[in-house]
């Protein structure tokens, strides 16, 4: 496959169908010769007005062919990502193949993935199953499944697999360890949708000790298919797909293309696939690495943690938009100087909102609390993961000069992830 050939025709009709892209391309020559040539998407002008599909300047055509997901945000926040039947198709098909790699003939899988609400993560999983190049059975439990139906059911019909995000499966292995209950019938867990941690890792292992821990691939709903996993991936690794995407690594301070293996910057991803809503150059909003030389086949690369530049926080299966934040945090606390702060300790995700008071706010701890109740309000996640004790929100004041600033640019970081991606860096097991 030409990669340039297949990126031209994808402009002449991005161009030709889409008001958006006519203008995003203004300055870019008819006919290009390498990637670089294009600009960076700017995600909140890309996703501006995405809520009403009819007008949404990105999509080149009608809505009349699609599937419509939501992707960050609650149900009535979320912004719209749109697939033709087609597109769908391709995506399912291409992540469904590689997933063959993680499988072997007769699994029994438990999907553990979450429905509902435009949510695609069951229904993207479910899809890629059926294009699994291997005999497997599949049980579509949901993510909203009772631990102890769980528990019995995968005794019962001797389910090997599990695949979930990884906050529903530290959930149920927390019941495990409670009720001193071990699944040795369980071979596989398949995670997707956040990272792994070290702590989190061991309790996995305590009660599933005879499980191969492993990416169940990296994909989302706006961006579509990133990576795919493969055996010879540590947990965190991914391999591109190139004639699916185009994967870019990009210097957060200076924008270079980087090339070299093991540093880190701002993932950009070019889908070749999706033409309805097509995604040109697309920061991704995740942190990533080159583990191979230019030009290795599938190349692979490694997570490094949330891009500072990133409109969307995950923390487990939470989802924070920071255009929501900055909102909420102007209207209570009339202010603009704030960051988010992603820890961890232990099993448990902690998440602080660092904010700075303007001189004229008198009751700054009220202020911290009415903030922390609008948050909880606005996701109320937070709330079922904070009695799961998964999560820990905090809001705190500070001052300017407290706030952290990248160590190159000197720019104020909107997100700090502490979260040691590094750390467990270990192949899959099996």
């Amino acid at each position: 496959m030409n990669t340039i050939i297949e990126l031209n025709t994808l402009l002449g009709f991005t161009r030709q169908h889409s008001a958006y892209w006519r203008e995003h391309f203004t300055e870019v020559a008819a006919h290009i010769n390498a990637l670089t040539e294009l600009p960076l998407i700017d995600p909140e002008q890309y996703w501006c007005g995405s809520q009403n599909p009819d007008q949404w300047p990105v999509l080149t055509g009608p809505l009349h062919d699609a599937l419509v997901f939501k992707t960050g945000g609650t149900t009535g926040s979320g912004k719209l990502s749109l697939f033709t039947r087609t597109e769908w198709q391709t995506l399912v098909r291409d992540f469904g193949s590689h997933l063959t790699a993680q499988l072997t003939p007769g699994d029994r899988v438990a999907n553990l993935f979450f429905v509902g609400d435009l949510y695609a993560s069951f229904v993207f999983v479910h899809d890629a199953l059926a294009h699994v190049q291997t005999p497997v059975s599949e049980f579509p439990f949901t993510g909203d499944v009772d631990n102890s139906a769980l528990a019995d059911s995968i005794a019962a019909y001797r389910i090997n697999v599990l695949a979930g995000v990884p906050a529903q499966l530290l959930k149920f292995a927390t019941w495990l360890e409670r009720q001193s209950r071990t699944l040795e019938g369980v071979d596989t867990l398949l995670y997707g949708g956040e990272s792994l941690f070290g702590a989190q890792l061991q309790l996995l292992h305590r009660v599933f000790p005879n499980a191969r821990i492993a990416s169940i691939g990296y994909a989302s709903v706006d961006a579509g298919l990133i990576g795919i996993s493969a055996r010879d991936c540590a947990l965190g690794e991914h391999r591109m797909l190139e004639r699916h995407s185009v994967l870019e690594i990009i210097d957060e301070a200076t924008g270079e293309v980087i090339e070299e293996c093991g540093r880190n910057g701002r993932l950009v991803l070019t889908n070749l696939t999706r033409r309805l809503m097509p995604v040109i150059r697309y920061p991704v909003g995740d942190l990533a690495c080159w583990r191979e030389p230019s030009g290795t086949p599938m190349r692979k690369f490694a997570l490094a943690g949330r891009s500072m530049h990133s409109q969307r926080v995950r923390v487990g299966v939470l989802s924070l938009d920071t255009g929501h934040v900055g909102d909420l945090v102007q209207t209570i606390g009339n202010s603009d100087d704030w960051q988010l702060v992603i820890e961890q300790e232990g099993n448990k995700d902690l998440l602080s909102l660092r904010w700075v008071p303007a001189l004229r706010t008198h009751d700054i701890l009220l202020a911290s609390s009415r903030l922390r109740s609008a948050l909880i309000d606005q996701y109320p996640l937070i709330k079922n993961l904070h009695d799961d004790q998964l999560l820990d929100l905090q809001v705190i004041a500070f001052t300017n000069d407290e706030l952290t600033c990248h160590p190159r640019s000197g720019k104020r970081q909107r997100i700090v992830d502490r979260r040691a991606y590094g750390a467990p860096c270990q192949r899959q097991r099996g």
